[in-house]
């Protein structure tokens, strides 16, 4: 923006105090349009000076702060944590760890200083990085019912490509399991020599055998998460078939299987991810009083115990005759419906009982629906098709990388509140709106095209929660340049549920007037984001890691 002081303004500016301290003391007062008017963080880059690389722009904070001398001491190592990264709980302590962790050259160590290099390896580091370092491992609260929880589920996991001609493949269970799914679907029909087998029906998918799912389940189903895993049995198998389903899961599973209710203080609520460490639930239909319709072979039936499949009817009819441990399966368009008309009545649902959601028949080549409006409704079990790529999963990647990426994550108070008024599709909620500001300063080693042409790259900030929060920002194209783009582009947002929020930054390719092509993403919660200076790390289409191409920003939000 044109106006803003040079980077060697910011440095003597009101007595050395940087900007932000100025933008904290005001935000509050300020309308949008003032708040993109102070979005300028210093070290803006001249049009004068030489080619920008992100070392650059790092060596800029770096002289700020040593105010001349050629090492950044201790004191003015901390200066920087409280001003900068807006980390207030920094201390002593803390830049003493630093320094020991990021600074090579010996005198410097002595001294208690930094060189402008262990400046760079911190600023580079997974110290800087903009995902909170302490949500990679699991920090919420796992003693709540089941139902409190958001659940990392795959839909017809089996799949590895399209639900009619597809290839069914033990491999797509052991992706699910290590990407941290925590629900798994599996198709069971009638196979030759009593030998019961997984694929879609009526379809020209290949066929696996059950015995070999749950062989795979059981080798893998703890890798990375110990907390409980479901097998949501889409069962067409005859009652011959399912004693030997039964017999498997049994003989297979040994102690992992649940087969009896946990004697818990809390009768007749759900037990928690604590509860059922390592262990692994089967929901089904089960036997019962009013069920002798239900065609399903006793020693099945007698294992199923806190997931109970039941058809859904209506929230009355739930909420005056379905038990905790019983749980509905809704097609996506019946949840759209029932979210669209009914938000506050569905999220009181899913305060009480699990819903699992699963894509549309229609979807024949296993495409996706956006799962964060059945998270705006409290939804736990929110099925995905794991082998399609998009942003459905890029959402859910995000989503479920928090609490250490266990599959397990806490859905917060807003959707748990016994008040029960939380409506998503409104644009007036009871808490105070939160301001985000975003600058994308810039990228580096973007990865280029299969051409190998450099990129015209520009960057997509979206934000995905409630209706009134939905939104997305464009910077500015930069021609030819993969390198190290430099955009400079301040956004603000006003997110009045950050609890639900998504922060997705896409790099797209201009390709043409109204075209572009997908480059990279990184996607996180809006409660896993830090504030300062902090590098993005992107990932391929396939989520993996493209390491070193990463964005720096800035992040500021109140």
């Amino acid at each position: 923006m044109d106006g803003w002081p040079d980077s060697s303004d910011v440095c003597r500016w009101k007595d050395n105090v940087p900007i932000q301290s100025i933008i904290t003391l005001e935000i509050r007062s300020l309308d949008p349009r003032g708040l993109q008017r102070l979005m300028y963080r210093g070290w803006r880059m001249k049009r004068s000076d030489p080619p920008y690389s992100r070392r650059v722009e790092i060596q800029r904070m770096y002289q700020c702060y040593t105010s001349g001398q050629t090492t950044l001491p201790a004191a003015s190592l901390l200066r920087f944590l409280h001003r900068e990264q807006l980390e207030a709980s920094a201390d002593e302590e803390l830049v003493e760890s630093l320094i020991d962790r990021y600074e090579i050259e010996q005198s410097a160590r002595e001294s208690r200083a930094m060189t402008f290099e262990g400046f760079l390896r911190y600023m580079e580091s997974k110290d800087c990085c903009v995902f909170d370092q302490s949500h990679t491992s699991v920090y919420q609260d796992m003693t709540q019912p089941l139902c409190s929880y958001f659940i990392s589920s795959s839909h017809n996991t089996y799949l590895t490509g399209d639900q009619l001609v597809g290839k069914s493949h033990l491999d797509a269970y052991v992706s699910a399991l290590r990407k941290g799914c925590r629900c798994l679907e599996i198709d069971c029909w009638d196979g030759p020599d009593s030998e019961p087998m997984v694929y879609h029906g009526y379809t020209l998918t290949t066929k696996i055998l059950f015995r070999d799912v749950i062989s795979t389940v059981e080798q893998h189903a703890f890798e990375v998460s110990p907390y409980p895993v479901i097998l949501s049995l889409e069962n067409h198998c005859s009652q011959e078939q399912q004693e030997v389903i039964a017999q498997y899961l049994i003989s297979i599973l040994g102690e992992k299987l649940l087969k009896t209710q946990l004697d818990l203080p809390t009768s007749g609520e759900l037990p928690s991810p604590n509860d059922l460490v390592c262990k692994i639930l089967i929901k089904n239909k089960k036997l019962g009083p009013q069920s002798e319709k239900v065609v399903v072979a006793e020693v099945l039936s007698d294992l199923v115990v806190y997931t109970r499949s039941v058809r859904f009817i209506s929230f009355g009819h739930s909420r005056d005759n379905q038990a905790p441990y019983e749980n509905t399966s809704i097609g996506e368009k019946k949840a759209h419906k029932l979210a669209k008309a009914s938000g506050p009545e569905f999220a009181q649902h899913n305060q009480r009982f699990l819903s699992r959601i699963y894509p549309a028949g229609a979807r024949i080549s296993s495409s996706n629906y956006n799962p964060q409006k059945f998270w705006n409704v409290g939804s736990q079990l929110v099925a995905l098709n794991f082998q399609s790529l998009g942003l459905p999963m890029d959402l859910n990647s995000g989503r479920f990388q928090d609490n250490g990426g266990c599959g397990y994550v806490l859905k917060p108070a807003v959707l748990m509140s016994s008040q029960g008024n939380f409506d998503p599709l409104s644009s007036q909620h009871s808490t105070r709106p939160t301001q985000l500001l975003l600058k994308v300063i810039s990228g580096s080693n973007l990865p280029l095209p299969r051409s190998g042409k450099a990129l015209d790259p520009f960057v997509r900030v979206e934000i995905h929660g409630v209706k009134s929060d939905s939104c997305r920002r464009n910077t500015d194209v930069v021609k030819n340049n993969s390198l190290s783009p430099h955009w400079e582009a301040s956004m603000n947002f006003t997110v009045s549920v950050p609890e639900l929020c998504l922060v997705r930054f896409s790099v797209r390719d201009q390709t043409g007037v109204l075209n572009s092509d997908f480059v990279a993403q990184y996607t996180l919660p809006f409660s896993s984001m830090k504030k300062g200076y902090r590098w993005v790390p992107l990932r391929s289409r396939e989520g993996t890691s493209l390491d070193p191409a990463s964005l720096f920003v800035y992040v500021w939000f109140s």
